[in-house]
């Protein structure tokens, strides 16, 4: 069950549909919306919409859509008790075991089931799912009293599960079950805390890139930027390249961070600006207007470029904004 939701973690909802369609068995969005516009497109699969209904027009279109929902709260389920609907709904039950967001208490599990089962509006059997909140760190304790919990909740339960995201497909094959739901490893982004891309085998989706539009000369003491955050030590050449925190870039990302420019690491210098960074080029032998400059994605992992902003990957790429232009191939 592919995770596609928001922009497809900023790759664009229908074009990586598109290409993961053929690949898969199910996708998963976040809203109704977001199935709402795969449907539109074409896209026949079965979908999921993570976060199930809010009212009853979401319950609605998720009949005439034929989308399935996650069921985590009991309004839902008085929703659907006094919906007369087009046709049932496909349904997964969401069990909070640990993560203390959606959910209902795993004690509840056999009651819930019989319940959804029995509803008319229900197509059969519901699926059983829970989230995992610290498989990025698979040796945290968290991990085994959550899936512990799950399986004494619904051992004796009909019905697919689900437990299982990026990080628990790469570290905890106890969580694999019947779906597992792949999300930011399908763009080549590590999900596991202390592990690259690259060492797990992924490769970026996305490389972010634009090109030094001005080079000029600095001489030690003068300062860069809004603010005047970075002074030179030495005499210096400043690149400016054209994107900025309107584009996605981090307006927070710190002096230093790593930025390619002709495959070359060069650091970041001064504040982000709305259009615009700034990088020291002194030590690169050649170099000239026009080049291009890499902000992440293939050569720069977009993890350490996270790591250096005091961030997270998946918080950068869905920054992306839609001014940038996207090239494919």
């Amino acid at each position: 069950m592919a995770v596609i939701k928001a922009e497809a973690y900023g790759h664009g909802m229908l074009r990586v549909a598109e290409s993961l369609a053929p690949r898969v068995d199910a996708l998963a969005v976040s809203c109704l919306d977001e199935a709402a516009a795969l449907r539109e497109a074409g896209h026949h699969q079965p979908i999921l919409a993570l976060q199930g209904f809010k009212d009853e027009r979401d319950l609605r279109a998720a009949s005439q859509l034929d989308v399935a929902v996650t069921v985590h709260e009991d309004s839902q389920l008085r929703l659907l008790t006094a919906t007369r609907l087009h046709r049932p709904v496909r349904v997964w039950l969401k069990l909070d075991t640990g993560m203390g967001r959606l959910g209902f208490a795993p004690s509840r599990a056999a009651e819930l089931v019989a319940a959804l089962t029995s509803d008319p509006n229900v197509t059969a059997v519901p699926g059983l799912m829970t989230h995992l909140a610290c498989a990025d760190a698979p040796e945290r304790p968290e991990n085994a009293a959550q899936l512990a919990r799950f399986e004494a909740a619904t051992r004796h339960l009909p019905g697919e599960r689900s437990l299982a995201n990026s990080a628990a497909i790469l570290a905890l094959p106890d969580a694999h079950a019947d779906w597992v739901r792949p999300g930011i490893m399908l763009y080549g982004g590590s999900p596991l805390a202390d592990q690259s891309a690259a060492g797990l085998g992924l490769r970026p989706v996305m490389t972010l890139s634009t090109r030094l539009i001005a080079i000029h000369a600095l001489a030690p003491g003068e300062a860069v930027g809004y603010g005047a955050t970075w002074r030179s030590e030495r005499p210096t050449r400043v690149g400016v390249a054209a994107i900025g925190y309107a584009d996605g870039y981090p307006r927070h990302a710190p002096n230093g961070t790593p930025v390619l420019v002709r495959g070359q690491r060069v650091p970041l210098i001064g504040r982000v600006s709305m259009d615009m960074i700034t990088l020291d080029l002194t030590d690169l032998e050649t170099v000239q207007v026009g080049d291009v400059v890499t902000l992440w994605g293939e050569g720069l992992p977009v993890d350490e470029v996270a790591t250096a902003a005091r961030t997270i990957s998946y918080d950068l790429l869905c920054r992306v904004h839609d001014r940038v232009q996207v090239v494919t191939g």
